[in-house]
């Protein structure tokens, strides 16, 4: 376990009401924590604990049911997580979700195989069984998140299926016994109606009546602040973003103003004219700041990682300088351990003992979830190492040496409690800026990523944007993809791809570099696929969108997918410019985020979103390979993205949810910027794609 941590902070029954308690047993989803919200969101208390909880414990305990949550590993892992199966045999309800649903399926005689074609991440339509009880009140055909490699081929005796995505099998249950599974994720905003499929396995299968009450999650976070701080020093380092700011101002609320030294680095990422607007911003709230100007520290920082995964034992090897990084991770963990030696060093100016000063961090939820901490999960896969969780981090929580008073919230909780604080709206709706800034906003990269199929995969794009010809006679196409794409697509998925494809000219071009992405509960780190056209894409963005979830499914190493503006993309992109995080690169990238800011303010849409990271990708287009013209530009990248909890969300749609003129100004003023060759929307929900691309 990593140190102390504050409590749930939701509040707790009274002892009439202990029998309003369930379990959500861990296998390791990144929604494992989101569960526990929804779940306290009804009303009914709810505990987190390992998968292999004995199901003894569970019975004594007074749990109502049982939820699993999904995770990462396949059911015939030889490493699977372990679980006492008993727990099927108490008489308790269970819902099984995703990895939950397929190691139920395993223990009572079903099949699972793995890595079938049919794998789906994102949000799809499944049919479903309305006559179930799970599924009452809902329509035959929802809307929800699907994100699995394996998949359910035969289900067990006495059991049925409830739902289906095409011929994939969604849900499953033994009513006799109560027991359901989803492949679904019902706990995330994705899934449109999943609080009822939850509210009818808590109320109408369980028999719960709702009797826990919040209490105020303020009051509780000022009580862990006092318990933790206690009377030593806390020094929280501000970014201006509202994490930060709202827990400054919870440590300012709970504790003497001596007691809290509140400092702002600029570590030579953040926006244009950022850290001069943070310094005054918070000061004017009282937040007394110093300003450290640390740029050139950062850029040439190093620092050390383990040869050979990330246990604390295994050998470690120094970097190189941040500058010269192209590795995303490696630059998450100097820039996190960089801020740490910092703080060493203001503590060391303040001649404070570094044992009478703990750090304050505003870290949420789901850092922790992306970041694997055990704080957050036993099973988890790491998708990023966030800054404020790096192994300086963990050993800091191991000494009790650090408060955090917001790692059970989300976005928008923390966001409800600044306003309960009396924050100003402009502070509490600010988008996110993460601790590294520009710098995981910047694809860094040496040479061209063309590994893994990289010709195989540009082919079978290239029959996908080209469909509906592709099924004539006379056009020469490649068989063997076509089949492919009758394989893997539902012939309801084919006939929208053939739509789609005849009312508009597209070319798909396979771009050889790398983001990151989550997919099946795991981190992937994929190819990037480019969507152009000769026409204009305005009347065409829901079918691009949808394209956009389809591709990801033909191959499993794409996993984002844009549009490029401009005319139709007429050669391969082969090689990239190569690019670290030097002044230029970073100068480039200040100025087309400042345009994309500038516009979001001047037509007053910036509350319409709930993030725009822009990115900078070592992409030249447009360069005939006859004319040898080497790769010396980059691409702009506008990251749209709209969500309540942060851990999902998708891309908002132009013309519906971000007006057309809006999204064109942006593209205009952003082409302008000297060495940017073209300007790419990004289309990919989360999952499979992250909000960031690094």
């Amino acid at each position: 376990m990593e140190g102390h941590v504050p409590p749930n902070g939701v509040g707790e029954t009274n002892n009439s009401e202990e029998h309003e308690r369930i379990v959500i047993l861990d296998a390791g989803s990144q929604y494992g924590k989101v569960i526990d919200r929804k779940v306290r969101e009804l009303n009914i208390h709810s505990e987190i604990l390992p998968l292999n909880t004995p199901a003894s414990d569970i019975k004594d305990r007074g749990f109502s049911c049982i939820i699993i949550s999904g995770g990462p590993s396949s059911v015939h892992d030889d490493n699977a997580p372990a679980y006492d199966g008993e727990m099927f045999n108490i008489g308790l309800p269970v819902l099984g979700i995703c990895y939950g649903m397929q190691m139920m399926n395993v223990k009572f005689g079903g099949e699972v195989k793995c890595g079938v074609a049919d794998r789906e991440d994102g949000q799809f339509s499944i049919d479903m069984d309305t006559s179930s009880e799970l599924f009452k009140g809902l329509s035959d055909k929802e809307e929800v998140l699907l994100t699995h490699g394996d998949s359910v081929i035969r289900i067990p005796e006495g059991f049925k299926a409830t739902a289906h995505s095409g011929s994939t099998i969604a849900a499953i249950e033994h009513s006799g016994k109560k027991l359901f599974g989803v492949q679904f994720h019902p706990e995330v905003d994705l899934t449109v109606n999943g609080m009822t499929i939850l509210r009818n396995f808590l109320y109408t299968i369980t028999g719960l009546k709702g009797t826990y009450k919040l209490k105020s999650r303020e009051e509780q976070c000022i009580k862990y602040i006092k318990e933790t701080v206690k009377n030593s020093k806390v020094l929280m380092l501000l970014s201006g973003g509202v994490d930060s700011t709202v827990c400054a101002a919870l440590l300012h609320k709970a504790l003497p103003d001596d007691q809290v030294i509140a400092i702002h680095i600029d570590n030579g990422f953040m926006r244009k004219q950022e850290s001069m607007n943070v310094e005054k911003h918070l000061n004017d709230l009282g937040l007394k700041v110093k300003a450290i100007s640390a740029a050139q520290q950062f850029y040439t920082a190093t620092t050390c990682v383990p040869v050979n995964g990330d246990h604390p034992n295994k050998l470690k090897r120094k970097t190189q300088m941040l500058n010269s990084i192209t590795d995303p991770e490696e630059k998450r963990r100097i820039i996190g351990d960089t801020f740490m030696m910092i703080a060493n060093d203001v503590i060391e100016e303040l001649e404070l003992s570094p044992k009478e000063v703990i750090l304050g961090q505003g870290t949420l939820r789901p850092d922790l979830i992306e970041s694997a901490s055990s704080l957050a999960s036993k099973a988890a896969d790491a998708i990023k190492t966030h800054h404020n969780d790096t192994e300086l981090v963990r050993e800091l929580r191991n000494q009790g040496r650090v408060v955090e008073p917001l790692t059970e919230f989300h976005k928008d909780e923390v966001r409800e409690l600044g306003r309960s604080l009396g924050l100003p709206e402009d502070v509490v709706e600010r988008h996110p800026f993460p601790g590294p800034g520009l710098a995981i906003r910047v694809l860094c990269a040496e040479q061209p990523y063309k590994e893994k199929m990289f010709s195989e995969i540009s082919s079978l794009l290239k029959v996908a944007a080209d469909y509906s010809n592709s099924l004539n006679k006379e056009a020469r196409v490649s068989q063997k993809h076509l089949e492919l794409l009758k394989r893997v697509l539902s012939e309801s998925d084919l006939e929208k791809l053939k739509s789609i494809t005849s009312s508009i000219s597209l070319q798909c071009t396979l771009l050889p570099i790398r983001s990151v992405g989550v997919q099946g509960d795991g981190r992937t780190y994929s190819y990037v696929a480019a969507l152009s056209s000769s026409s204009s894409p305005d009347n065409h963005w829901e079918d691009l969108f949808l394209l956009a979830k389809l591709i990801p499914r033909l191959s499993h190493l794409v996993n984002r997918v844009c549009w490029v503006f401009g005319k139709r993309v007429e050669y391969p992109v082969t090689d990239i410019t190569p690019t670290y995080l030097t002044n230029g690169v970073l100068t480039q990238l200040r100025e087309a985020d400042s345009i994309a800011y500038k516009v979001l303010k001047e037509t007053g849409t910036i509350r319409s979103l709930s993030q725009m990271p822009v990115i900078s990708i070592p992409i030249h287009f447009d360069r005939a390979p006859d004319q040898h013209m080497p790769s010396c530009q980059r691409s702009i990248v506008i990251r749209t993205f709209l969500t309540s909890d942060f851990m999902t969300g998708v891309p908002a749609l132009p013309g519906k949810q971000l007006a057309l003129d809006v999204i064109s100004s942006m593209v205009k003023k952003m082409q302008s910027v000297a060495g940017v060759s073209r300007v790419l929307y990004d289309m990919t929900a989360k999952p499979p794609g992250t909000t960031e691309w690094e």
